[in-house]
């Protein structure tokens, strides 16, 4: 199959290496089967300018094994950086309606206006209404004080939280024309604000998210904080919902969210406890073992994370088994299922929360512009992927 298209990871670098970097990361979804990632904005600096977004191009190009794009973050005053990006070059512009880090918070109605009416390309969004997530919040810190657990992040993140962020978001693309792809969706209720279109074509987009496809609010128990991830982990029927949204279309891409963190972070008390898991090594795995339980047909697991991926970020001459495409393959062995076991985690964090698990497939070879970069996981750790282009 083609090799897998990641639109959704955080790799860490610049300012967060403790967790994770592009170089051990992009190992990961070698070993993984993906064979490019394009990487959120959120670093230390946040990539806000593009001065910083050409730094971060030039640390892919010494670092990743996979090919590579990195987002320009919005900010309630960066318009006019936005305006001067190459929609060529850059797989798109990043917008948190829910908390972030530094001044990613656009949480200032005309300054969002803008942003849609003025800027072109894939603006893609993490929908949470902050104001709903900081009043929830402070009413579970009152009641559970510092006896809280994971278990309340879907109730302190709830439904509610996200639809009506979601909604707002798609009035306005709707509003001004734009290219909005709404990130990692995670309710029932939100899937009524897309349309069950198959791509090409659509201009308003959903992606689902491997750990809220895979996992339910019954798993809190057991992983706790090893699955707080923002929009949170929902209910089973939620989990549901998501699965059929993805055979009906209304929602067109697969990805990861993956975000890297320290055991030790990891292990604080909730409240202090950040939000994010690393899953890159094991998305197609997990994607096939739905697939091997009947959730889904193979080919809407291709579909979804290699061709859907390419059309709509518009990518140049990738996604595709096709001829005058690069040679971006991976290689699977259904018949030989990969167990998750922590010695055989490579993001530099050290852990997966799907260690345990029993899935669907193994990953033989990793082919990333006609080189053999894993042979039965022995993963050339020297090569280099190429930047990725846009056909817009």
């Amino acid at each position: 199959m083609p090799g897998a298209i990641d639109a959704h990871v955080h790799l860490r670098q610049p300012g967060l290496t403790h967790k994770g970097d592009i170089h051990s990361e992009t190992i990961a979804a070698i070993a993984g089967g993906v064979t490019s990632v394009m990487d959120m904005p959120n670093t230390i600096p946040a990539t806000t300018s593009l001065d910083e977004l050409e730094r971060k191009f030039g640390l892919g190009a010494a670092h990743s094994l996979a090919n590579y794009s990195f987002y320009i973050g919005a900010t309630r005053d960066n318009l006019a950086e936005l305006r001067r990006i190459d929609l060529r070059t850059v797989c798109g512009i990043k917008v948190f309606l829910g908390s972030s880090t530094g001044d990613m918070l656009v949480d200032d109605q005309r300054a969002l206006a803008a942003i849609f009416a003025e800027c072109g390309g894939v603006i893609a969004a993490h929908c949470e209404d902050e104001a709903l997530v900081r009043a929830a919040a402070e009413r579970y810190r009152r009641d559970a004080g510092d006896n809280a657990t994971a278990a309340i992040h879907p109730l302190v993140r709830d439904a509610e939280a996200c639809y009506c962020s979601t909604a707002r978001a798609v009035a306005l693309a709707d509003r001004y024309g734009a290219r909005l792809h709404v990130l990692h969706l995670s309710t029932a209720r939100e899937l009524a604000l897309f349309s069950d279109n198959h791509l090409p074509g659509k201009k308003i987009t959903a992606e689902a998210c491997i750990g809220h496809l895979w996992f339910s609010d019954a798993d809190y128990p057991r992983l706790g904080n090893l699955i707080k991830v923002n929009p949170a982990i929902k209910s089973a029927a939620d989990r549901a919902a998501l699965r059929q949204g993805l055979i009906s279309g209304r929602i067109d891409t697969v990805a990861t969210d993956h975000a890297p963190h320290t055991l030790e972070e990891k292990g604080r008390p909730y409240w202090q406890a950040p939000s994010g898991a690393p899953m890159v090594q094991h998305s197609l795995p997990a994607m096939m073992e739905l697939v091997r339980q009947g959730v889904f047909p193979v080919e809407m697991a291709v579909e979804k994370m290699c061709h859907a991926p390419a059309v709509r970020y518009g990518v140049k001459e990738r996604g595709f088994l096709d001829e005058g495409m690069w040679a971006d393959i991976v290689v699977l062995d259904l018949s030989r299922p990969t167990w998750v076991r922590r010695e055989d985690v490579l993001y530099k964090c050290g852990w997966s929360p799907l260690e345990g698990a029993k899935l669907g497939c193994s990953v033989d070879y990793t082919i990333v512009n006609g080189v053999v970069v894993n042979r039965m996981g022995e993963i050339d750790r020297g090569f280099r992927g190429a930047r990725l282009e846009f056909v817009r």
